[in-house]
């Protein structure tokens, strides 16, 4: 999904080992994802699969809030320096973001 907010810069701009740990777990997830698919295409028992997918949705999960307590500590800790509208559209964004992965 692409929205307004892809336009901004974030604040992984820059800092390598942040952006290296979530690409090794990013990674990890990806060879899970194609092991689920491996049991898949040989018709693993349907509870082995439920249960890689189940693993699959907690790393997915971690990773989630992993961002989200990245952007908290640098962008919105920024904007609140900052103040005013900028505080308030980061303080939204990062609402919406909760209420997304509350949903999920």
């Amino acid at each position: 999904m692409v929205d307004d907010m892809s336009e901004h810069h974030g604040h992984l701009q820059g800092n390598d080992d942040a952006v290296q740990a979530h690409l090794k777990r990013l990674r990890r997830i990806e060879g899970q994802v194609r092991g689920i698919q491996r049991m898949v295409e040989q018709e693993a028992y349907c509870i082995d699969v439920l249960t890689q997918v189940s693993a699959a949705t907690k790393a997915l999960q971690a990773l989630a809030l992993s961002l989200l307590d990245d952007h908290m500590a640098h962008c919105l800790v920024d904007a609140a320096r900052q103040g005013g509208a900028e505080q308030e559209q980061k303080i939204k964004e990062a609402s919406e973001a909760i209420a997304r992965l509350v949903r999920s």
